[in-house]
């Protein structure tokens, strides 16, 4: 079985779609703030990054942002090892409108482990979510706030997202899986 891809978002798109999503939440949220960014590990601590810096070269103020380590929220660990590792928030999320931010949403069960770190952090006004992709699919009841590229994809297909970052290129690319060859 051999795998073969296509280019669904180039350098450029990906910057545009990010630029985009900044104006979107500045306009949702009449500003930055009493807003923080979480980036979902390990891609979506880069997008929140690069959306934060965004939003500080627009708006002319900064806004806070961090890494959110849903690992030990995950539902497919078993709850006496989620209790024992779970990491604290290094920010003060209660009476703050959250934005979790990552590269794909897919089934939501990220997401929503993202939301109960969240909510064990403290309690925040909202809880917005930023997508670089979405893909569908979704298991649970969870709707993107803002989307950069919506991607209606099989479920034997993958997204890949590449970050200058972690892979050295900005790039999305939707990956299909062939038999034979």
């Amino acid at each position: 079985m051999s795998t073969e891809s296509r280019i669904i978002m180039d350098e450029m798109a990906v910057r545009r779609a990010l630029t985009r999503i900044a104006h979107e939440i500045i306009e949702r949220n009449s500003g930055v703030e009493g807003c923080v960014l979480a980036g979902i590990k390990t891609r979506g601590v880069f997008l929140a990054k690069r959306l934060a810096e965004r939003l500080e070269n627009i708006e002319g103020t900064s806004i806070p942002w961090f890494e959110l380590d849903v690992t030990y929220y995950r539902d497919d660990l078993p709850a006496e090892r989620r209790e024992a590792e779970r990491k604290d928030v290094p920010v003060d999320v209660h009476n703050k409108k959250v934005i979790l931010v990552d590269d794909v949403l897919y089934t939501g069960r990220t997401i929503r482990a993202a939301m109960d770190a969240l909510i064990d952090a403290g309690r925040p006004e909202s809880i917005q979510l930023a997508v670089l992709v979405d893909r569908g699919h979704r298991e649970l009841p969870i709707r993107p706030d803002y989307i950069g590229k919506n991607v209606p994809t099989s479920k034997s297909e993958e997204i890949g997202v590449l970050l200058e970052e972690s892979d050295g290129s900005d790039e999305v690319r939707i990956l299909q899986a062939r038999e034979g060859q």
